[in-house]
């Protein structure tokens, strides 16, 4: 069954619909930063493809090798886009590789599609099966059901040097080939990954389509020219609009095309539910669903408010699709099973059956850390080298990146290795060496004389160093090789093998909390001493790099307010880390409790004090540490209270230390939770101690009115908003969560206010230091001590504050 939807103001409607379509289609034109390679056209030849607008270019000057071929002419037709009218064979060869250099403008984040279309090029009526390489590492394999089929593999990936290699891989089934490559640049805000991780293209759904369900088509108005599958079921209800849904304001951008038509069970009662049985059921996946409401007599009359399971158990929800304006849900965590099933069901209180305009499903891809060919890349960064650069890494043939960043290296760089950087043949970053010189006209000026002795065991570190990282590639080890001065024997004292965890944990009993590292438990050591120990689950997104950050600081970082690291456990894939116990627990689920008795309330003075100890923690981190320290997730979950509510910053596996102490920002692939992430950092990739600021600033305002960081409706509202709202008013006790019943003093509300709204200044230079949020906090505290010492009120909430002793703690 299908429905078109007309709304009662159709006229108006449609031609606003019909100006926003015409702005999308202009914007979706702009190519900026796009890469669309015909693979197997001449050298110089261009073009712009008539069905989809895309501007490409020959493939010669990407790659040097290979053959040109047009298809066979049995399967050359009208409706066939230009690409796939030839090829290029790759006969000689086991590798066969293209470079790209994308244009990194405000982005970090791109598209990757290599598409092939066998069409007996040769003659040879025989479909090959062939590998792609994305990188050093593998993408995919590629392999054809019949010659006419085309085979898209796509994929969103962070690469990890300034050019990318595509390669195809002779596995002994035939001629690799390829038809076209494509590079698209993506919002730094979309499809969040980590580094190492990329997202391989499982299905991309435009649900309630009309166009034949046996052609995937390429939309004009999709900015990130995405290909959308066409899909629908016998048993749903198609419901499609003439008017444009207005995406603008998404980081998705879902094209307005796609959004343009939806489904719904035909039986208003039944669930819709979309499945699939993957082929290997230990495949991770993540999902990103769009939501609208395309029909707006029933988004004005009636209620539509759906719930979204997966696999049977609650996932996200409830919320309301707006009118013409899309709505993304999306994991934040890896999806698995032996059937992925989406089930969209209307809440008890909805009128209307639920709904759905597209879904995307992307595969789990996790890569090496280092994506380069062991003979290729050699990363000495920050590993605390001394002495000059050796000559014997002229000696490496194949040597063609070396990062010496972040050490103190003295001297010259050798001539030789100057000279085959300034030939193209060489990546060389020697950052942060304030007394390396990298000029031929530092030999020529004086000769440095470097005792023998120093010489030796400088050539001697960065070989064992040179050694150790090649062999860790090779074998992939998933362990930690550590690097800096007088960690062994400590780490040796704090080492705890898997059967002491098992018998610790009591063979792990009991959990006491779930992040996206993994589970945490519960334990007790021989002392009776309580701990925490959070193991690292073999899905978690954050995995190993972000263990041996973690372990890395919290071995060299020690105050009240932090998180103290009790052991650690690395045995193979079995890891984990040993904390003290808090517990407490975290901050939010005291803020957030909406099913809290007004005796379990976190008073205003018990939170001012949660608020002073966490800033003095990041303060510590900022100004205490040398070089200094970046949080980068600064959030209520990782603000951990003690049995007597004392606070404590938690998860250190984002932090960055500054290599070198004297630098005022790090540029680095945006991280961090949304609703959190300093919008400068944002948009700069530049991060600073004032990013933790921005994401310390909505803390506080959580802690003022105990809401949410974004609202979980389909206004999305940001508390920084909602905020700022109440205060365009006056209207300062209603910004206090109404469950402390006026029980403070409007003055230290204030203080409290403006230093959050100080916090979260958009530009960082607005913005105070943590050493300032300090102080200003600190008055806001006695101004609420001063209050309860003359015996206004008491606390609504029994913890332990001593509010007459002294203030804070030490900030050392």
């Amino acid at each position: 069954m299908v429905l078109k939807i007309m709304s009662r103001h159709w006229l108006l409607s449609f031609l606003v619909g019909l100006a926003l379509s015409t702005v999308l289609l202009v914007h979706a034109q702009n190519q900026t930063g796009f890469i669309s390679i015909d693979c197997g056209t001449p050298k110089d030849f261009a073009y712009t493809e008539r069905t989809t607008g895309i501007n490409y270019i020959s493939d010669a000057n990407f790659t040097d090798t290979g053959v040109g071929y047009n298809i066979s002419s049995e399967y050359n037709s009208d409706n066939l886009e230009q690409p796939f009218l030839n090829v290029r064979s790759f006969p000689e060869g086991s590798r066969s590789c293209y470079t790209l250099n994308p244009v990194r403008v405000n982005t970090v984040k791109f598209l990757i599609r290599a598409s092939f279309m066998y069409g007996n090029y040769d003659g040879q009526n025989k479909l090959p099966r062939f590998d792609l390489l994305l990188e050093a590492d593998e993408w995919d394999t590629v392999q054809f059901k019949d010659a006419s089929t085309i085979v898209y593999k796509e994929i969103i990936h962070v690469p990890k040097k300034n050019y990318i290699d595509v390669c195809l891989v002779n596995t002994g089934f035939g001629t690799p080939f390829i038809s076209a490559l494509e590079l698209r640049p993506l919002r730094n805000g979309s499809y969040p990954t980590d580094p190492g991780i990329s997202l391989l293209l499982f299905s991309r759904l435009d649900i309630g389509s009309m166009v034949n369900d046996k052609e995937n088509f390429r939309l004009k108005d999709d900015a990130y020219d995405r290909i959308w599958s066409p899909y629908t079921k016998s048993n749903w209800v198609t419901i499609s609009s003439p008017f444009s849904v207005h995406n603008s304001r998404s980081y998705y951008l879902p094209p307005s095309t796609v959004m343009q038509t939806s489904a719904m069970p035909e039986n208003g009662s039944n669930s819709l539910v979309i499945d699939w049985e993957p082929s290997d059921p230990t495949s991770e996946y993540f999902a990103y669903l769009y939501f609208a409401e395309l029909d707006q007599s029933q988004a004005d009359n009636e209620t539509r408010e759906e719930e979204v399971f997966f696999n049977g158990e609650y996932w996200d929800g409830p919320y309301t699709p707006s009118y013409l304006s899309p709505h993304t849900v999306y994991s934040l965590y890896p999806l698995s099973g032996q059937r992925l099933e989406f089930s969209f069901n209307k809440t008890k209180k909805s009128l209307l059956p639920p709904l759905v305009n597209a879904l995307e499903l992307y595969q789990l891809k996790k890569f090496q850390q280092l994506l380069t060919n062991q003979k290729d890349g050699m990363d000495l960064s920050n590993n605390s080298l001394t002495g000059p650069v050796p000559d014997f890494l002229l000696q490496l043939p194949f040597l063609t990146m070396l990062n010496l960043s972040g050490n103190d290296l003295k001297g010259s760089v050798p001539v030789g290795l100057i000279e085959k950087q300034k030939s193209g043949l060489l990546s060389l970053s020697v950052d942060g060496n304030p007394d390396l010189c990298l000029s031929t006209s530092c030999t020529k000026k004086k000769t440095i004389v470097v005792p023998v002795l120093a010489s030796f065991l400088a050539v001697s570190v960065l070989i064992a160093a040179a050694l150790s990282i090649l062999w860790i590639l090779k074998a992939r080890i998933q362990g930690i090789t550590w690097n800096k001065n007088n960690r062994s024997l400590e780490l040796k004292n704090r080492r705890f093998s898997y059967s002491d965890v098992v018998r610790i944990t009591n063979n792990f009993e009991r959990i006491v909390g779930q992040g996206g590292f993994g589970t945490v438990y519960h334990g007790n050591l021989d002392d009776h001493t309580q701990v925490a120990v959070k193991m690292l689950s073999l899905s978690s997104i954050q995995g190993h790099k972000q263990f041996q950050t973690e372990v890395e600081l919290l071995l060299r970082v020690h105050h009240k307010n932090l998180t103290s690291l009790v052991g650690y456990c690395d045995n193979g894939t079995n890891m984990g880390l040993i904390y003290e116990f808090m517990s407490n627990g975290n901050l939010e689920s005291h803020l957030l409790d909406e099913g809290s008795s007004t005796a379990d309330i976190l008073s205003w003075g018990g939170r001012l004090r949660i608020a002073t100890e966490t800033a003095q923690g990041l303060e510590y981190l900022h100004s205490g540490c040398k070089p200094p320290i970046v949080h980068r997730d600064v959030k209520p979950t990782n603000i951990l209270l003690n049995e007597k509510f004392q606070a404590k910053m938690a998860d250190f596996g984002l932090s960055r230390i500054f290599p070198v102490e004297s630098e005022t920002h790090v540029s680095t692939i945006v991280a961090g939770t949304p609703g959190y992430l300093d919008p400068e950092y944002y948009k700069s990739n530049r991060l600073t101690e004032k990013s933790d600021v921005y994401s310390f600033g909505v803390v506080l305002l959580q802690i003022i009115t105990s809401k949410p960081a974004i609202e979980k409706s389909e206004a999305r509202t940001h508390i920084i908003e909602w905020v700022s709202f109440m205060l365009e008013k006056g209207d300062i006790k209603n910004v206090v969560d109404p469950r402390l019943q006026g029980d403070f003093d409007t003055n230290s509300v204030w203080r409290a206010v403006e230093v959050a709204m100080a916090c979260v200044s958009q530009t960082s230079a607005k913005r105070p230091t943590m050493n300032q949020v300090v102080i200003d906090l600190n008055e806001s505290l006695e101004i609420e001590i001063a209050r309860t010492n003359v015996g206004r009120e008491t606390e609504s909430r029994s913890i332990s504050l001593n509010l007459h002793s002294v203030l804070l703690p030490d900030a050392r």
